[in-house]
């Protein structure tokens, strides 16, 4: 995974997180706010999550073999897939379950200037943070592609994982500052309770989300539609084939995308002009879609016109 590809941002995600959840224990260990355990959980959990990304990306770097003649490139979504569950089970469970125990039983908050001025702190880092994932985003995302489409639709899952990740940081700072902050204002707890609450159930929608848009990738999907027009063109324009029968594509990793195709040729072309128009359409198809590594074409006879003939 190069950097471009999104390992600066999962390293500034991975300093800030570590860095903000020594703070947030402290804060929480002075002031007893249920609003900063769950926070603090949460950053360890993002920690551990950007770890999981960086050796997922590692171990998809691994040369194709026998029981493998891919390649391990689908290995990045395994690992996007396992922070999806780390971040429902961890992160956004374990912060729920201390926001019923507070609302069943409250304590009063102590030294609450400290979990404030942490959270403030933490908000600048994650911003940080968050604006080296938009910087390597920009580098990948199409122009024009909303936000919300590149999420959904970027075959490399580490951006759009670190993306979210710090955008539900930044989010349940909010939620925890409005917990603490209303506790410290009124001195009713119940507020620092729902802090925490809403904390956990944006964690748990945040991982359903990436669940979801990792599965997608996990089973297999096919080449974008710009990216599948470009491929139809590619074969079409060439003069040596006759008709596209028929097309495939299957991204193997992020950066490796399979295409499979069969293609009808004038019958009484010989062996050596096949495999010569086979070798063209190769290089269009390539240099249409770069990513398109593993090509198979199948030469045949368009037994449609035959038919007809």
């Amino acid at each position: 995974m190069s950097a471009s590809g999104g390992g600066r941002a999962i390293i500034a995600a991975f300093l800030a997180n570590l860095g903000i959840a020594l703070a947030k224990f402290i804060a929480w260990f002075f002031s007893g706010s249920a609003s900063l355990l769950a926070e603090a959980i949460h950053s360890v959990a993002d920690s551990g999550n950007q770890l999981l990304l960086l050796f997922g990306g590692r171990r998809s770097r691994r040369a194709a073999d026998r029981e493998h003649p891919f390649g391990h490139g689908r290995e990045r979504y395994v690992y996007a897939f396992v922070v999806a569950i780390i971040l429902f089970s961890v992160g956004g469970v374990f912060s729920i379950y201390e926001g019923i125990d507070k609302l069943t039983h409250p304590h009063e908050l102590e030294n609450v200037w400290v979990p404030i001025v942490v959270l403030l702190i933490a908000a600048a880092l994650e911003s940080f943070s968050l604006r080296t994932a938009i910087k390597e985003s920009n580098h990948v995302r199409p122009p024009g592609q909303s936000w919300v489409s590149f999420v959904r639709r970027a075959k490399a899952p580490e951006l759009p994982v670190v993306l979210l990740e710090d955008v539900a940081a930044l989010t349940g700072l909010l939620f925890a500052l409005f917990g603490v902050g209303m506790s410290a204002i009124t001195g009713n707890t119940v507020f620092d309770a729902v802090g925490t609450l809403m904390i956990g159930t944006l964690l748990v929608l945040v991982a359903i989300i990436l669940g979801i848009e990792t599965k997608s990738l996990l089973v297999g999907e096919g080449a974008s539609d710009v990216d599948h027009d470009r491929i139809v063109q590619a074969i079409e324009g060439a003069p040596e084939v006759e008709r596209l029968i028929h097309l495939k594509t299957l991204y193997l990793g992020p950066d490796e995308l399979l295409v499979a195709a069969k293609l009808a040729f004038n019958g009484a072309s010989s062996l050596a002009s096949v495999a010569s128009a086979i070798d063209t359409v190769e290089e269009r198809i390539r240099a249409a879609v770069p990513v398109a590594r593993a090509i198979y074409l199948e030469p045949d006879l368009d037994r449609s016109r035959a038919t007809t003939d």
